[in-house]
């Protein structure tokens, strides 16, 4: 159980991040405080489990806290929901349709002995405000992180976030994942999964070693774009060193997703770095619905991987298994899901533990909120790149900023990885509202040239 300092961290961070919002320009703030947040608070479960309130944790408390700073004393100038219709219905589908989650579930699931109640109006509101709390991080950045400076800071944050993160890394590499449970009073996942080859994987101050090598491929690749920008020397040999902690870090994901985004950002245009973010996303939103029907080759998949590596060929086959297993239970509520209580799950008729394992971002918010709901969520993260591609094909690629290119690739990776893994993190909500900011901002640049174009037109033939 969590000792009274990781509920204390919980409880300190809110001043904290007033403090910083004080002290600092609105875009510092809001970056340090849910990057420093993530990397260091407490993981569940350490957690403020408050009545018909979603529980809060590190995830969320540093938005909050934010969010209630900015409006008290910005308010939201560019108002809170998205300019483009369809973020409009993506971002209230993602908060609204829970509503009806509950209404489609008030009847509760019997596994033999054991049941499970309906869902009623306290957790129709309790599903609401946790989607809204999840949601906060990209109403904030899409305030706040528009212009390509703030953006610049949010990628010199996350290399300087992994430089720090090299250091407890090393020493759980060499003594093993025991920080957490030294400061905070316990382990948060299974141990044996943080066990790779002769050594350990490290784990840190986050849910779980594969959580840990991802931020360090996303501040790796964040150096590297850097450093292919501003030609520093200092840069040079960070994203060497953070390069070398990757490989050290033991996740085949992380390094094959580096290897794919790092010769990225070193050579292809601004343009090309997006339209291979395109393709990225639109593979992880297709991925879902290709294994609804039937349609990935898994036992093909399944002996070609054997074929190199027998243990990650059992990992696999086991992953398809729980997958198919979900996605039938997913099919007997396929519009707005189970709901919560662990609904969607298979649980033991007797003892009810939970029979089935949930990887995968996409097949937990399809069996809890259904394809709307994983359509509302998938979809609004994916928004950005389209809108970017939208307008950085329509602008001349001098006036687009660097910054947004890479962060691109890191948002469409990201999403790729929770295709796999559950790697949905304030940090990602982070730079999907940034990139959606910052295409509004272009297309508002776009119109506002256009119509300066037509005005000048339109007097000179009055002149004529």
């Amino acid at each position: 159980m969590p000792n009274p300092l990781a509920f204390l961290m919980l409880a300190l961070w809110p001043i904290v991040t007033i403090v910083l919002f004080r002290r600092m320009a609105p875009d510092r703030a809001l970056i340090l405080a849910l990057l420093v947040g993530y990397l260091f608070l407490p993981e569940p479960p350490a957690v403020f489990d408050l009545p018909m309130f979603p529980p809060l944790t590190k995830h969320n408390i540093p938005a909050l806290a934010a969010f209630a700073f900015c409006l008290w004393r910005y308010g939201m100038p560019g108002g809170l929901l998205p300019q483009s219709m369809m973020g409009k219905v993506l971002l209230i589908t993602y908060v609204v349709s829970p509503v009806m989650t509950v209404v489609t579930n008030t009847e509760p699931v019997f596994f033999g002995q054991i049941g499970l109640p309906g869902l009623g109006i306290k957790d129709a509101v309790a599903l609401v405000l946790q989607q809204f709390l999840i949601v906060l991080p990209f109403l904030l950045a899409r305030q706040f992180l528009v212009q390509g400076g703030s953006q610049r800071r949010l990628l010199v944050a996350l290399i300087w976030g992994g430089v720090v993160y090299t250091l407890p890394m090393l020493i759980e590499l060499r003594m093993s994942p025991q920080l957490n449970n030294w400061v905070y009073g316990y382990y948060q996942h299974l141990f044996a999964q943080s066990v790779r080859s002769d050594g350990y994987r490290p784990v840190v101050f986050l849910y779980h070693g594969l959580w840990v090598a991802f931020f360090m491929m996303t501040a790796t690749v964040s150096a590297w774009a850097l450093w292919r920008t501003e030609r520093n020397g200092k840069m040079l040999m960070i994203a060497l060193w953070l390069t070398l902690i990757l490989v050290l870090a033991k996740s085949l994901g992380a390094l094959i997703f580096a290897i794919v985004l790092i010769p990225s950002v070193l050579f292809l245009s601004r343009l090309g770095q997006i339209r291979v973010a395109i393709l990225i996303g639109m593979v992880a939103i297709t991925y879902p619905v290709m294994k609804g029907t039937h349609l990935i080759p898994e036992e093909r998949l399944l002996t070609q991987i054997a074929k190199i590596d027998q243990e990650r060929a059992y990992s696999l086959d086991f992953r398809f298994d729980n997958e198919n297993t979900l996605l039938e239970r997913a099919y007997e509520k396929p519009v707005f899901g189970w709901g919560s209580w662990g609904r969607n799950h298979i649980l033991d008729p007797v003892s009810g533990n939970i029979l089935t394992v949930t990887d995968g971002r996409w097949i937990i918010v399809i069996g809890v909120y259904g394809w709307v709901g994983f359509l509302a969520e998938f979809g609004l993260i994916l928004l950005p790149l389209i809108l970017l591609w939208r307008e950085s094909t329509a602008a001349n690629e001098d006036i687009i900023t660097p910054f947004i290119a890479p962060l691109s690739l890191l948002l469409a990776i990201n999403l790729s990885d929770m295709v796999p893994n559950a790697t949905l993190t304030p940090l990602t909500w982070l730079v999907a509202g940034s990139l959606t900011g910052y295409a509004e901002a272009l297309r508002a640049g776009r119109l506002n040239r256009a119509s300066v174009e037509q005005s000048r037109a339109l007097k000179w033939q009055s002149i004529l």
